[in-house]
């Protein structure tokens, strides 16, 4: 196999997964094609987000499902710290929750577990210079969601793309638990967005939010829920 040159010094490289045996076989195959320095190990978000604060790594590799923090707030997190660390995933997950989750947390490559050793060495490489890399499913589900027809102007332009996300779940009737397993976000961090979005709509409370939402459109996806109650944020 052919390695790409990766330049000196050697990256400083973090993996994080919770299972022994993958982070066995990562650190076998990036010592073996001396493709980096493996700083730290970490087996959920918050020891990864932990370790990249003190280790400084050039590159992440991360997965998404853990328990405690998932990859995807531990990417933002991560990133919102050290925004020139490259993230690569390296998942089960391919449905499009967890491919468009990861990109928007600023991750900048998606490669599938069972991808090939040489595969995963050009992925490294590549994100270490800064590129974007993704295995050939997820990258034809992203040139299909980018060339769909663009829809009529988004309601609630005072909204972050994420928080009309949230308000649109919130329309939905998702309560805030549900809201964060289906963004990969933590619900304190959707308690932060549901605030943010009652301060942008001038509204007092959940049940108004839903008046406003629905009146532009949103949460036509699926009904209110079994529980018509409002929910606090």
């Amino acid at each position: 196999m052919t390695v790409p040159d990766v330049g000196t010094p050697p990256l400083r490289l973090l993996l994080v997964d919770d299972h022994p045996m993958v982070l066995d076989g990562l650190r076998t195959l990036i010592e073996s094609l001396h493709l980096a320095d493996i700083v730290g190990e970490a087996s959920n978000g918050e020891e990864a987000v932990e370790l990249a604060g003190r280790l400084h790594p050039n590159l992440v590799i991360m997965d998404l499902h853990m328990p405690g923090m998932n990859g995807v707030e531990a990417t933002s997190q991560i990133l919102a710290s050290n925004p020139d660390t490259g993230v690569l995933v390296l998942t089960m997950l391919e449905d499009d929750d967890s491919v468009f989750a990861a990109m928007r947390a600023g991750a900048r490559g998606y490669l599938l577990k069972g991808a090939s050793q040489e595969d995963i060495a050009r992925a490294v490489t590549s994100v270490a210079r800064g590129e974007a890399i993704f295995s050939p499913g997820v990258a034809s589900r992203m040139m299909r969601f980018f060339s769909a027809p663009s829809s009529q102007t988004e309601p609630f332009p005072q909204l972050s793309d994420r928080e009309r996300e949230v308000l649109d779940l919130i329309a939905q009737g998702r309560s805030n638990p549900e809201i964060a397993r289906r963004l990969y976000i933590s619900e304190k961090t959707v308690r932060n967005h549901v605030s943010n979005i009652f301060t942008k709509l001038q509204v007092a409370n959940r049940s108004a939010a839903i008046v406003r939402a629905r009146e532009a459109g949103l949460g036509a996806t699926s009904g209110y829920g079994t529980d018509d109650r409002p929910r606090t944020a």
